[in-house]
């Protein structure tokens, strides 16, 4: 493998389809496509400033590396990274890839990161700015993850998150076989028009949550006073912790809860309209 060390490039394709190359302690100033068509590609501690630098790679490592936000749009159409110890204040990374693992990765100013990538696999990540993340994902795995930005994981399928904190409003819209493990998930709007979404152990804030859901399942999660209007048009079968301070007009399945506040079953209800409202304690059920 050729190694290139405490090198620096600017301009474009400086080091175009290049393959079998380790490059430590080099900075890629501002230009276009540094790296653009390579293959197996290790980069250690280095510097990444100018636009697009990996586009059309395949087979890449990248440890204890700094991409400013002038290396927007870094990664595209590749495949089979891994990226350790890194941080990324470049928007509008991770597009069109196959094979992406992240371990103890920052990302600052994500937004639009994620688009239409498949075989995710991120580990204690941060990620902060990020509106529209995870876009079209297929097949994600997430730990130790914590997220602000808003309209996260829409359109994705065949997603397992956990221990996290994700604060986004309109989260996990439209999306398919989800299921979060021990979570915090804030914000207004969560969960519409999903299927097969599964929340486990999830503590839940904001108006309007998991309305229009098909086939949802919690299993003892706790949802926040301000967590209202619940489950409008869903079909589900729900263990919640604690009380649900809200519900209107869920279509079909069962809830059970500690207590609810706000029942709202009015003539807007969709068939078959038989959702069962019951109590832990004595399994009371609030008949529509």
């Amino acid at each position: 493998m050729e190694q290139i060390r405490n090198k620096e490039y600017a301009g474009e394709r400086p080091l175009f389809a290049i393959h079998d190359l380790q490059l430590e302690n080099v900075t890629i100033h501002t230009g276009e496509s540094a790296l653009k068509e390579c293959s197996n590609i290790i980069a250690v501690n280095c510097r990444f400033e100018g636009k697009y630098p990996f586009w059309h790679n395949n087979g890449f490592i990248v440890k204890n590396s700094f991409f400013t936000e002038g290396a927007r749009a870094a990664l595209w159409y590749s495949q089979n990274l891994q990226m350790v110890d890194t941080v990324v204040e470049a928007p509008k990374m991770f597009r069109e890839m196959d094979g992406v693992k992240l371990e103890n990765v920052q990302l600052p100013n994500a937004l639009e990161t994620f688009w239409s990538c498949r075989n995710v696999d991120l580990k204690n990540v941060q990620i902060d700015k990020a509106d529209y993340l995870f876009m079209y994902g297929e097949n994600v795995r997430i730990e130790n993850y914590s997220q602000n930005g808003n309209y996260s994981f829409q359109y994705c399928k065949n997603v397992e998150i956990r221990n996290a904190v994700i604060n986004s409003k309109d989260a996990f819209w439209n999306t398919e076989n989800v299921t979060v493990y021990d979570s915090e998930l804030n914000g207004e709007y969560l969960g519409w028009h999903s299927r097969n979404l599964r929340l486990v152990n999830c503590k839940i804030s904001g108006t309007q949550p998991l309305c229009y859901a098909h086939d949802l399942v919690m299993e003892n999660c706790t949802m926040v006073e301000d967590a209202d209007l619940c489950f409008e048009y869903s079909s589900l079968q729900a263990t919640i912790n604690g009380p649900v301070h809200s519900v209107k007009n869920p279509r079909s399945g069962s809830i059970i809860a500690e207590s609810y506040g706000e029942i709202i079953i009015d003539g807007n209800i969709k068939a078959p309209g038989n959702c069962e409202l019951k109590l832990w304690d004595d399994a009371t059920c609030f008949n529509q």
